[in-house]
């Protein structure tokens, strides 16, 4: 019987071949959905993912990293004094407005204020030390490649940040922000560009990197039981992350859309499947039915048909991986935000499967017509 269904496919692929399309477009778009809400929603991160540091402190029930608020300086001191931190860093973040010397009318920026030693932690996974060096120019700002087209400038293109003139002196990837555009700047610059005079010397957040970055956790706790410095709250770089993507996904109104559509995806390619196998199904009625009579069972019936539905998901699912491959690589180039693990492209993978199966079971039904009193008519 197994190999029955196997040369059921081979011999009648035109039958089946709708079905492989339906159940390899489903998971490609399953795929390439996930890769889309995991990259955008991911770049909400950018400042914790793209950074070494292992501790986040910031103001408290911060849910999101652009949402911080400034904090007292004293916590910098407390930071330090802790013997499991090893550095600490400022970060000074600035919302203000753009206004390129082209005519792309008024931007809304994110203003990054950081160390720029080349050993600094904030970026350190977007810019190298050489670029990080070219901040200490006066008025100096980096932007991402992606990002020159929206702000209008090039590599020493002067703009104008809350009436204060700036030069692009360079570019990288891995800087673009959800919800505006970043751009780094020194801290002396980014102070410079606070229009609130009241926040100018104060920091949004401090980073610290830790002796043994396993106990990140153990140290934020006890970081956190110590309010003499001032009201503060300290997460692990993880923890801030994912803190900070699941608001842009759920709290925003976002993340049920995206479920809503997954779910439409996955009924539509389901419904299509299922139509595709019945109708191969009942295209071979008449051999199902002469194998009854021969004394296959329906059982046995039942089996190839299942088999057929899982050959069926396994082909799709080879050319959905293939073109979902070819298409991350040619959203990358073209800088799109993306981003897809192993454990979320085998959750795509095991729910195109499951597609298949529920098409098969569906497809089953049709066995009833399989009755050796068909050959009669």
């Amino acid at each position: 019987m197994v190999a029955l269904a196997r040369k059921t496919l081979i011999y009648e692929w035109r039958r089946f071949l709708p079905a492989i399309l339906a159940v390899g477009f489903a998971g490609l778009l399953q795929l390439l959905q996930a890769a889309l809400v995991l990259g955008i929603f991911g770049s909400a991160s950018v400042y914790i993912t793209g950074s070494s540091a292992d501790l986040w402190a910031g103001y408290p029930g911060t849910q999101s990293v652009n949402l911080g608020r400034s904090i007292d300086n004293g916590v910098e001191m407390r930071l330090r004094m802790d013997p499991a931190v090893t550095a600490v860093e400022p970060f000074h973040w600035v919302d203000a407005d753009w206004r390129g010397p082209n005519d792309t009318g008024g931007v809304s920026v994110f203003v990054s204020g950081i160390n720029t030693r080349a050993d600094g932690m904030l970026f350190a996974h977007a810019l190298p030390p050489s670029l990080r060096q070219r901040l200490n120019e006066p008025d100096a700002v980096i932007v991402d490649r992606a990002d020159l087209d929206s702000l209008g400038v090039s590599v020493g293109d002067s703009a104008v940040i809350n009436g204060h003139r700036v030069r692009v002196v360079g570019v990288s990837n891995g800087l673009r922000a959800l919800g505006g555009v970043n751009v780094v700047a020194s801290l002396t610059t980014a102070a410079e560009l606070d229009t609130d005079p009241t926040n100018a010397n104060r920091m949004t957040y401090f980073v610290a990197r830790l002796r043994h970055p396993a106990n990140a956790r153990e140290v934020a706790e006890r970081l956190r039981g110590n309010h003499a410095f001032g009201s503060y709250d300290v997460w692990t770089a993880r923890d801030f992350a994912r803190r900070s993507q699941l608001y842009w996904i759920f709290d925003t109104g976002a993340g049920a859309g995206v479920l809503f559509l997954a779910g439409i995806v996955f009924l539509v390619g389901a419904v299509i499947t299922s139509q595709t196998l019945v109708a191969a199904v009942i295209g071979s009625v008449r051999e199902y039915a002469t194998l009854n009579a021969l004394g296959v069972g329906v059982g046995a019936l039942r089996k190839v048909v299942m088999e057929q539905a899982f050959w069926v998901g396994a082909l799709g699912l080879v050319g959905s991986t293939v073109m979902g491959a070819i298409a991350l690589a040619f959203a990358r180039s073209r800088s799109v935000p993306v981003a897809l693990g192993p454990g979320v492209a085998l959750v795509c993978i095991m729910l195109s499967m499951a597609l298949a199966i529920v098409s098969g079971l569906a497809a089953m039904r049709s066995l009833r017509r399989a009755d050796p009193a068909t050959l009669l008519r």
